[in-house]
């Protein structure tokens, strides 16, 4: 061999040594969680008062149906953001929009906040509501991820200084589909530009009856699954700044009783929810934060931000609370998986009986358009 090609051999042979490591770095790299995105943009002018109240009823129905969801054997991540447009309260210069909550996996927070909406008279400017969303919120980079925006009212879509067409485009850029619920006649959804800025973004349209009313069912499972969620609480050990925990633990309960008065079997369906890996409060439970690293070591955990009862516990049967809190947790949420099942087949056999359909409702329409999208980006469902 000549002295170039021994020198050649040698650089490849040194490039081979210096890649080979970084080749399987990059293998053993583990891949990143599936997310699903969806923000919901609700009017909030004087006669929706109807879809709000849809939209609290049933937003656990809504997170259920991705609790089996999966992507390459991975459960997602689901990132929930809401805003309110349409209100005259809201400062006109801003286009009576208001961001409620950003991107959150705070299921419980999403609920306090649309508890606490109320409806008044405005001008509903859907253009600018998807525009800011689509600008100010922060969208997933990864392709597969599911990005979705679903907008509700029931004014002419191209009502307002900003065209629809634009925000639509900008949305599906960026692989964000815009699905649109007309809430009234599925005819005048089509004529006044609802169909359209569905279809610009790769979205679904449809019309619903913000009004509608689904009809009682009882279960013989219903008493147990409120109980069980309320000991569910009881594994939960808050951390973090005292004022804060007690916070967020306080509003755990009062979400529970939300939807134990707003509609019959919502408050089953949110235990269901407590159930899932989509329930996540890692940020303030000590159980879910060391599970998913947020809090790498107990001891790590400053003493003031403990609570009282691991307070009082010596440093070396901290650990072991935890972990017996963990293991009542997951029993726990085993029993109440069995018993949602089969409140749900009691259900189904019912209104099969009544012969009611799943209605014509808010829940439906974002239920049948995420699944519908979701498979798109290879997310299955088991049910």
């Amino acid at each position: 061999m000549s002295r170039f090609g021994q020198i050649w051999s040698c650089l490849l042979l040194a490039g081979l040594i210096t890649w080979l490591p970084l080749r399987a770095s990059a293998q053993d790299k583990p891949a990143a969680k599936p997310q699903i995105q969806i923000a919901i943009l609700l009017d909030t002018s004087n006669s929706m008062d109807g879809l709000i109240n849809q939209a609290r009823t049933h937003l656990w129905k809504v997170v259920n149906e991705f609790a089996s969801a999966k992507r390459g054997g991975q459960s997602p991540e689901l990132h929930v953001a809401l805003y309110e447009y349409g209100k005259s309260s809201l400062p006109a210069e801003g286009g009576f929009i208001r961001q409620v909550t950003p991107f959150t996996t705070d299921l419980d927070n999403v609920s306090k906040e649309l508890f606490a909406l109320t409806t008044n008279g405005g001008e509903e400017y859907c253009g600018w509501v998807i525009e800011k969303a689509v600008a100010d919120l922060k969208w997933s980079d990864h392709a597969k991820d599911l990005k979705c925006i679903f907008i509700a009212g029931n004014e002419p879509f191209s009502q307002g200084p900003k065209d629809f067409r634009k925000s639509c485009k900008a949305a599906a850029d960026k692989g964000i589909t815009v699905s649109t619920i007309h809430c009234g006649d599925n005819s005048e959804g089509l004529r006044s530009g609802w169909a359209e800025g569905a279809k610009l973004a790769d979205g679904t349209y449809v019309s619903i009856n913000q009004n509608e009313v689904l009809p009682l069912v009882a279960s013989p499972q219903d008493k147990e699954l409120e109980q069980l969620s309320a000991d569910l609480n009881k594994t939960y050990i808050p951390y973090g700044r005292a004022d804060k925990r007690r916070e967020l633990a306080v509003n755990q309960a009062a979400q529970d009783a939300n939807a134990s008065r707003s509609a019959p079997g919502a408050a089953q369906l949110r235990a269901s929810v407590k159930a899932s890996g989509l329930y996540r409060n890692a940020e303030w439970d000590l159980v879910d934060g060391l599970k998913e690293g947020v809090v790498k070591k107990l001891e790590d955990v400053k003493e003031e931000d403990l609570p009282e009862e691991l307070k009082k516990l010596k440093p070396e049967e901290r650990q072991a609370y935890v972990e017996k809190k963990a293991a009542e947790r997951k029993d726990v949420q085993e029993k109440i998986k069995t018993l949602s099942q089969a409140r749900e087949e009691h259900v189904n056999a019912e209104l099969k009986k009544l012969r009611a359909g799943e209605g014509n409702t808010l829940d439906r329409a974002i239920i049948e358009a995420v699944r519908a999208q979701a498979r798109t980006k290879e997310f299955e469902f088991a049910k």
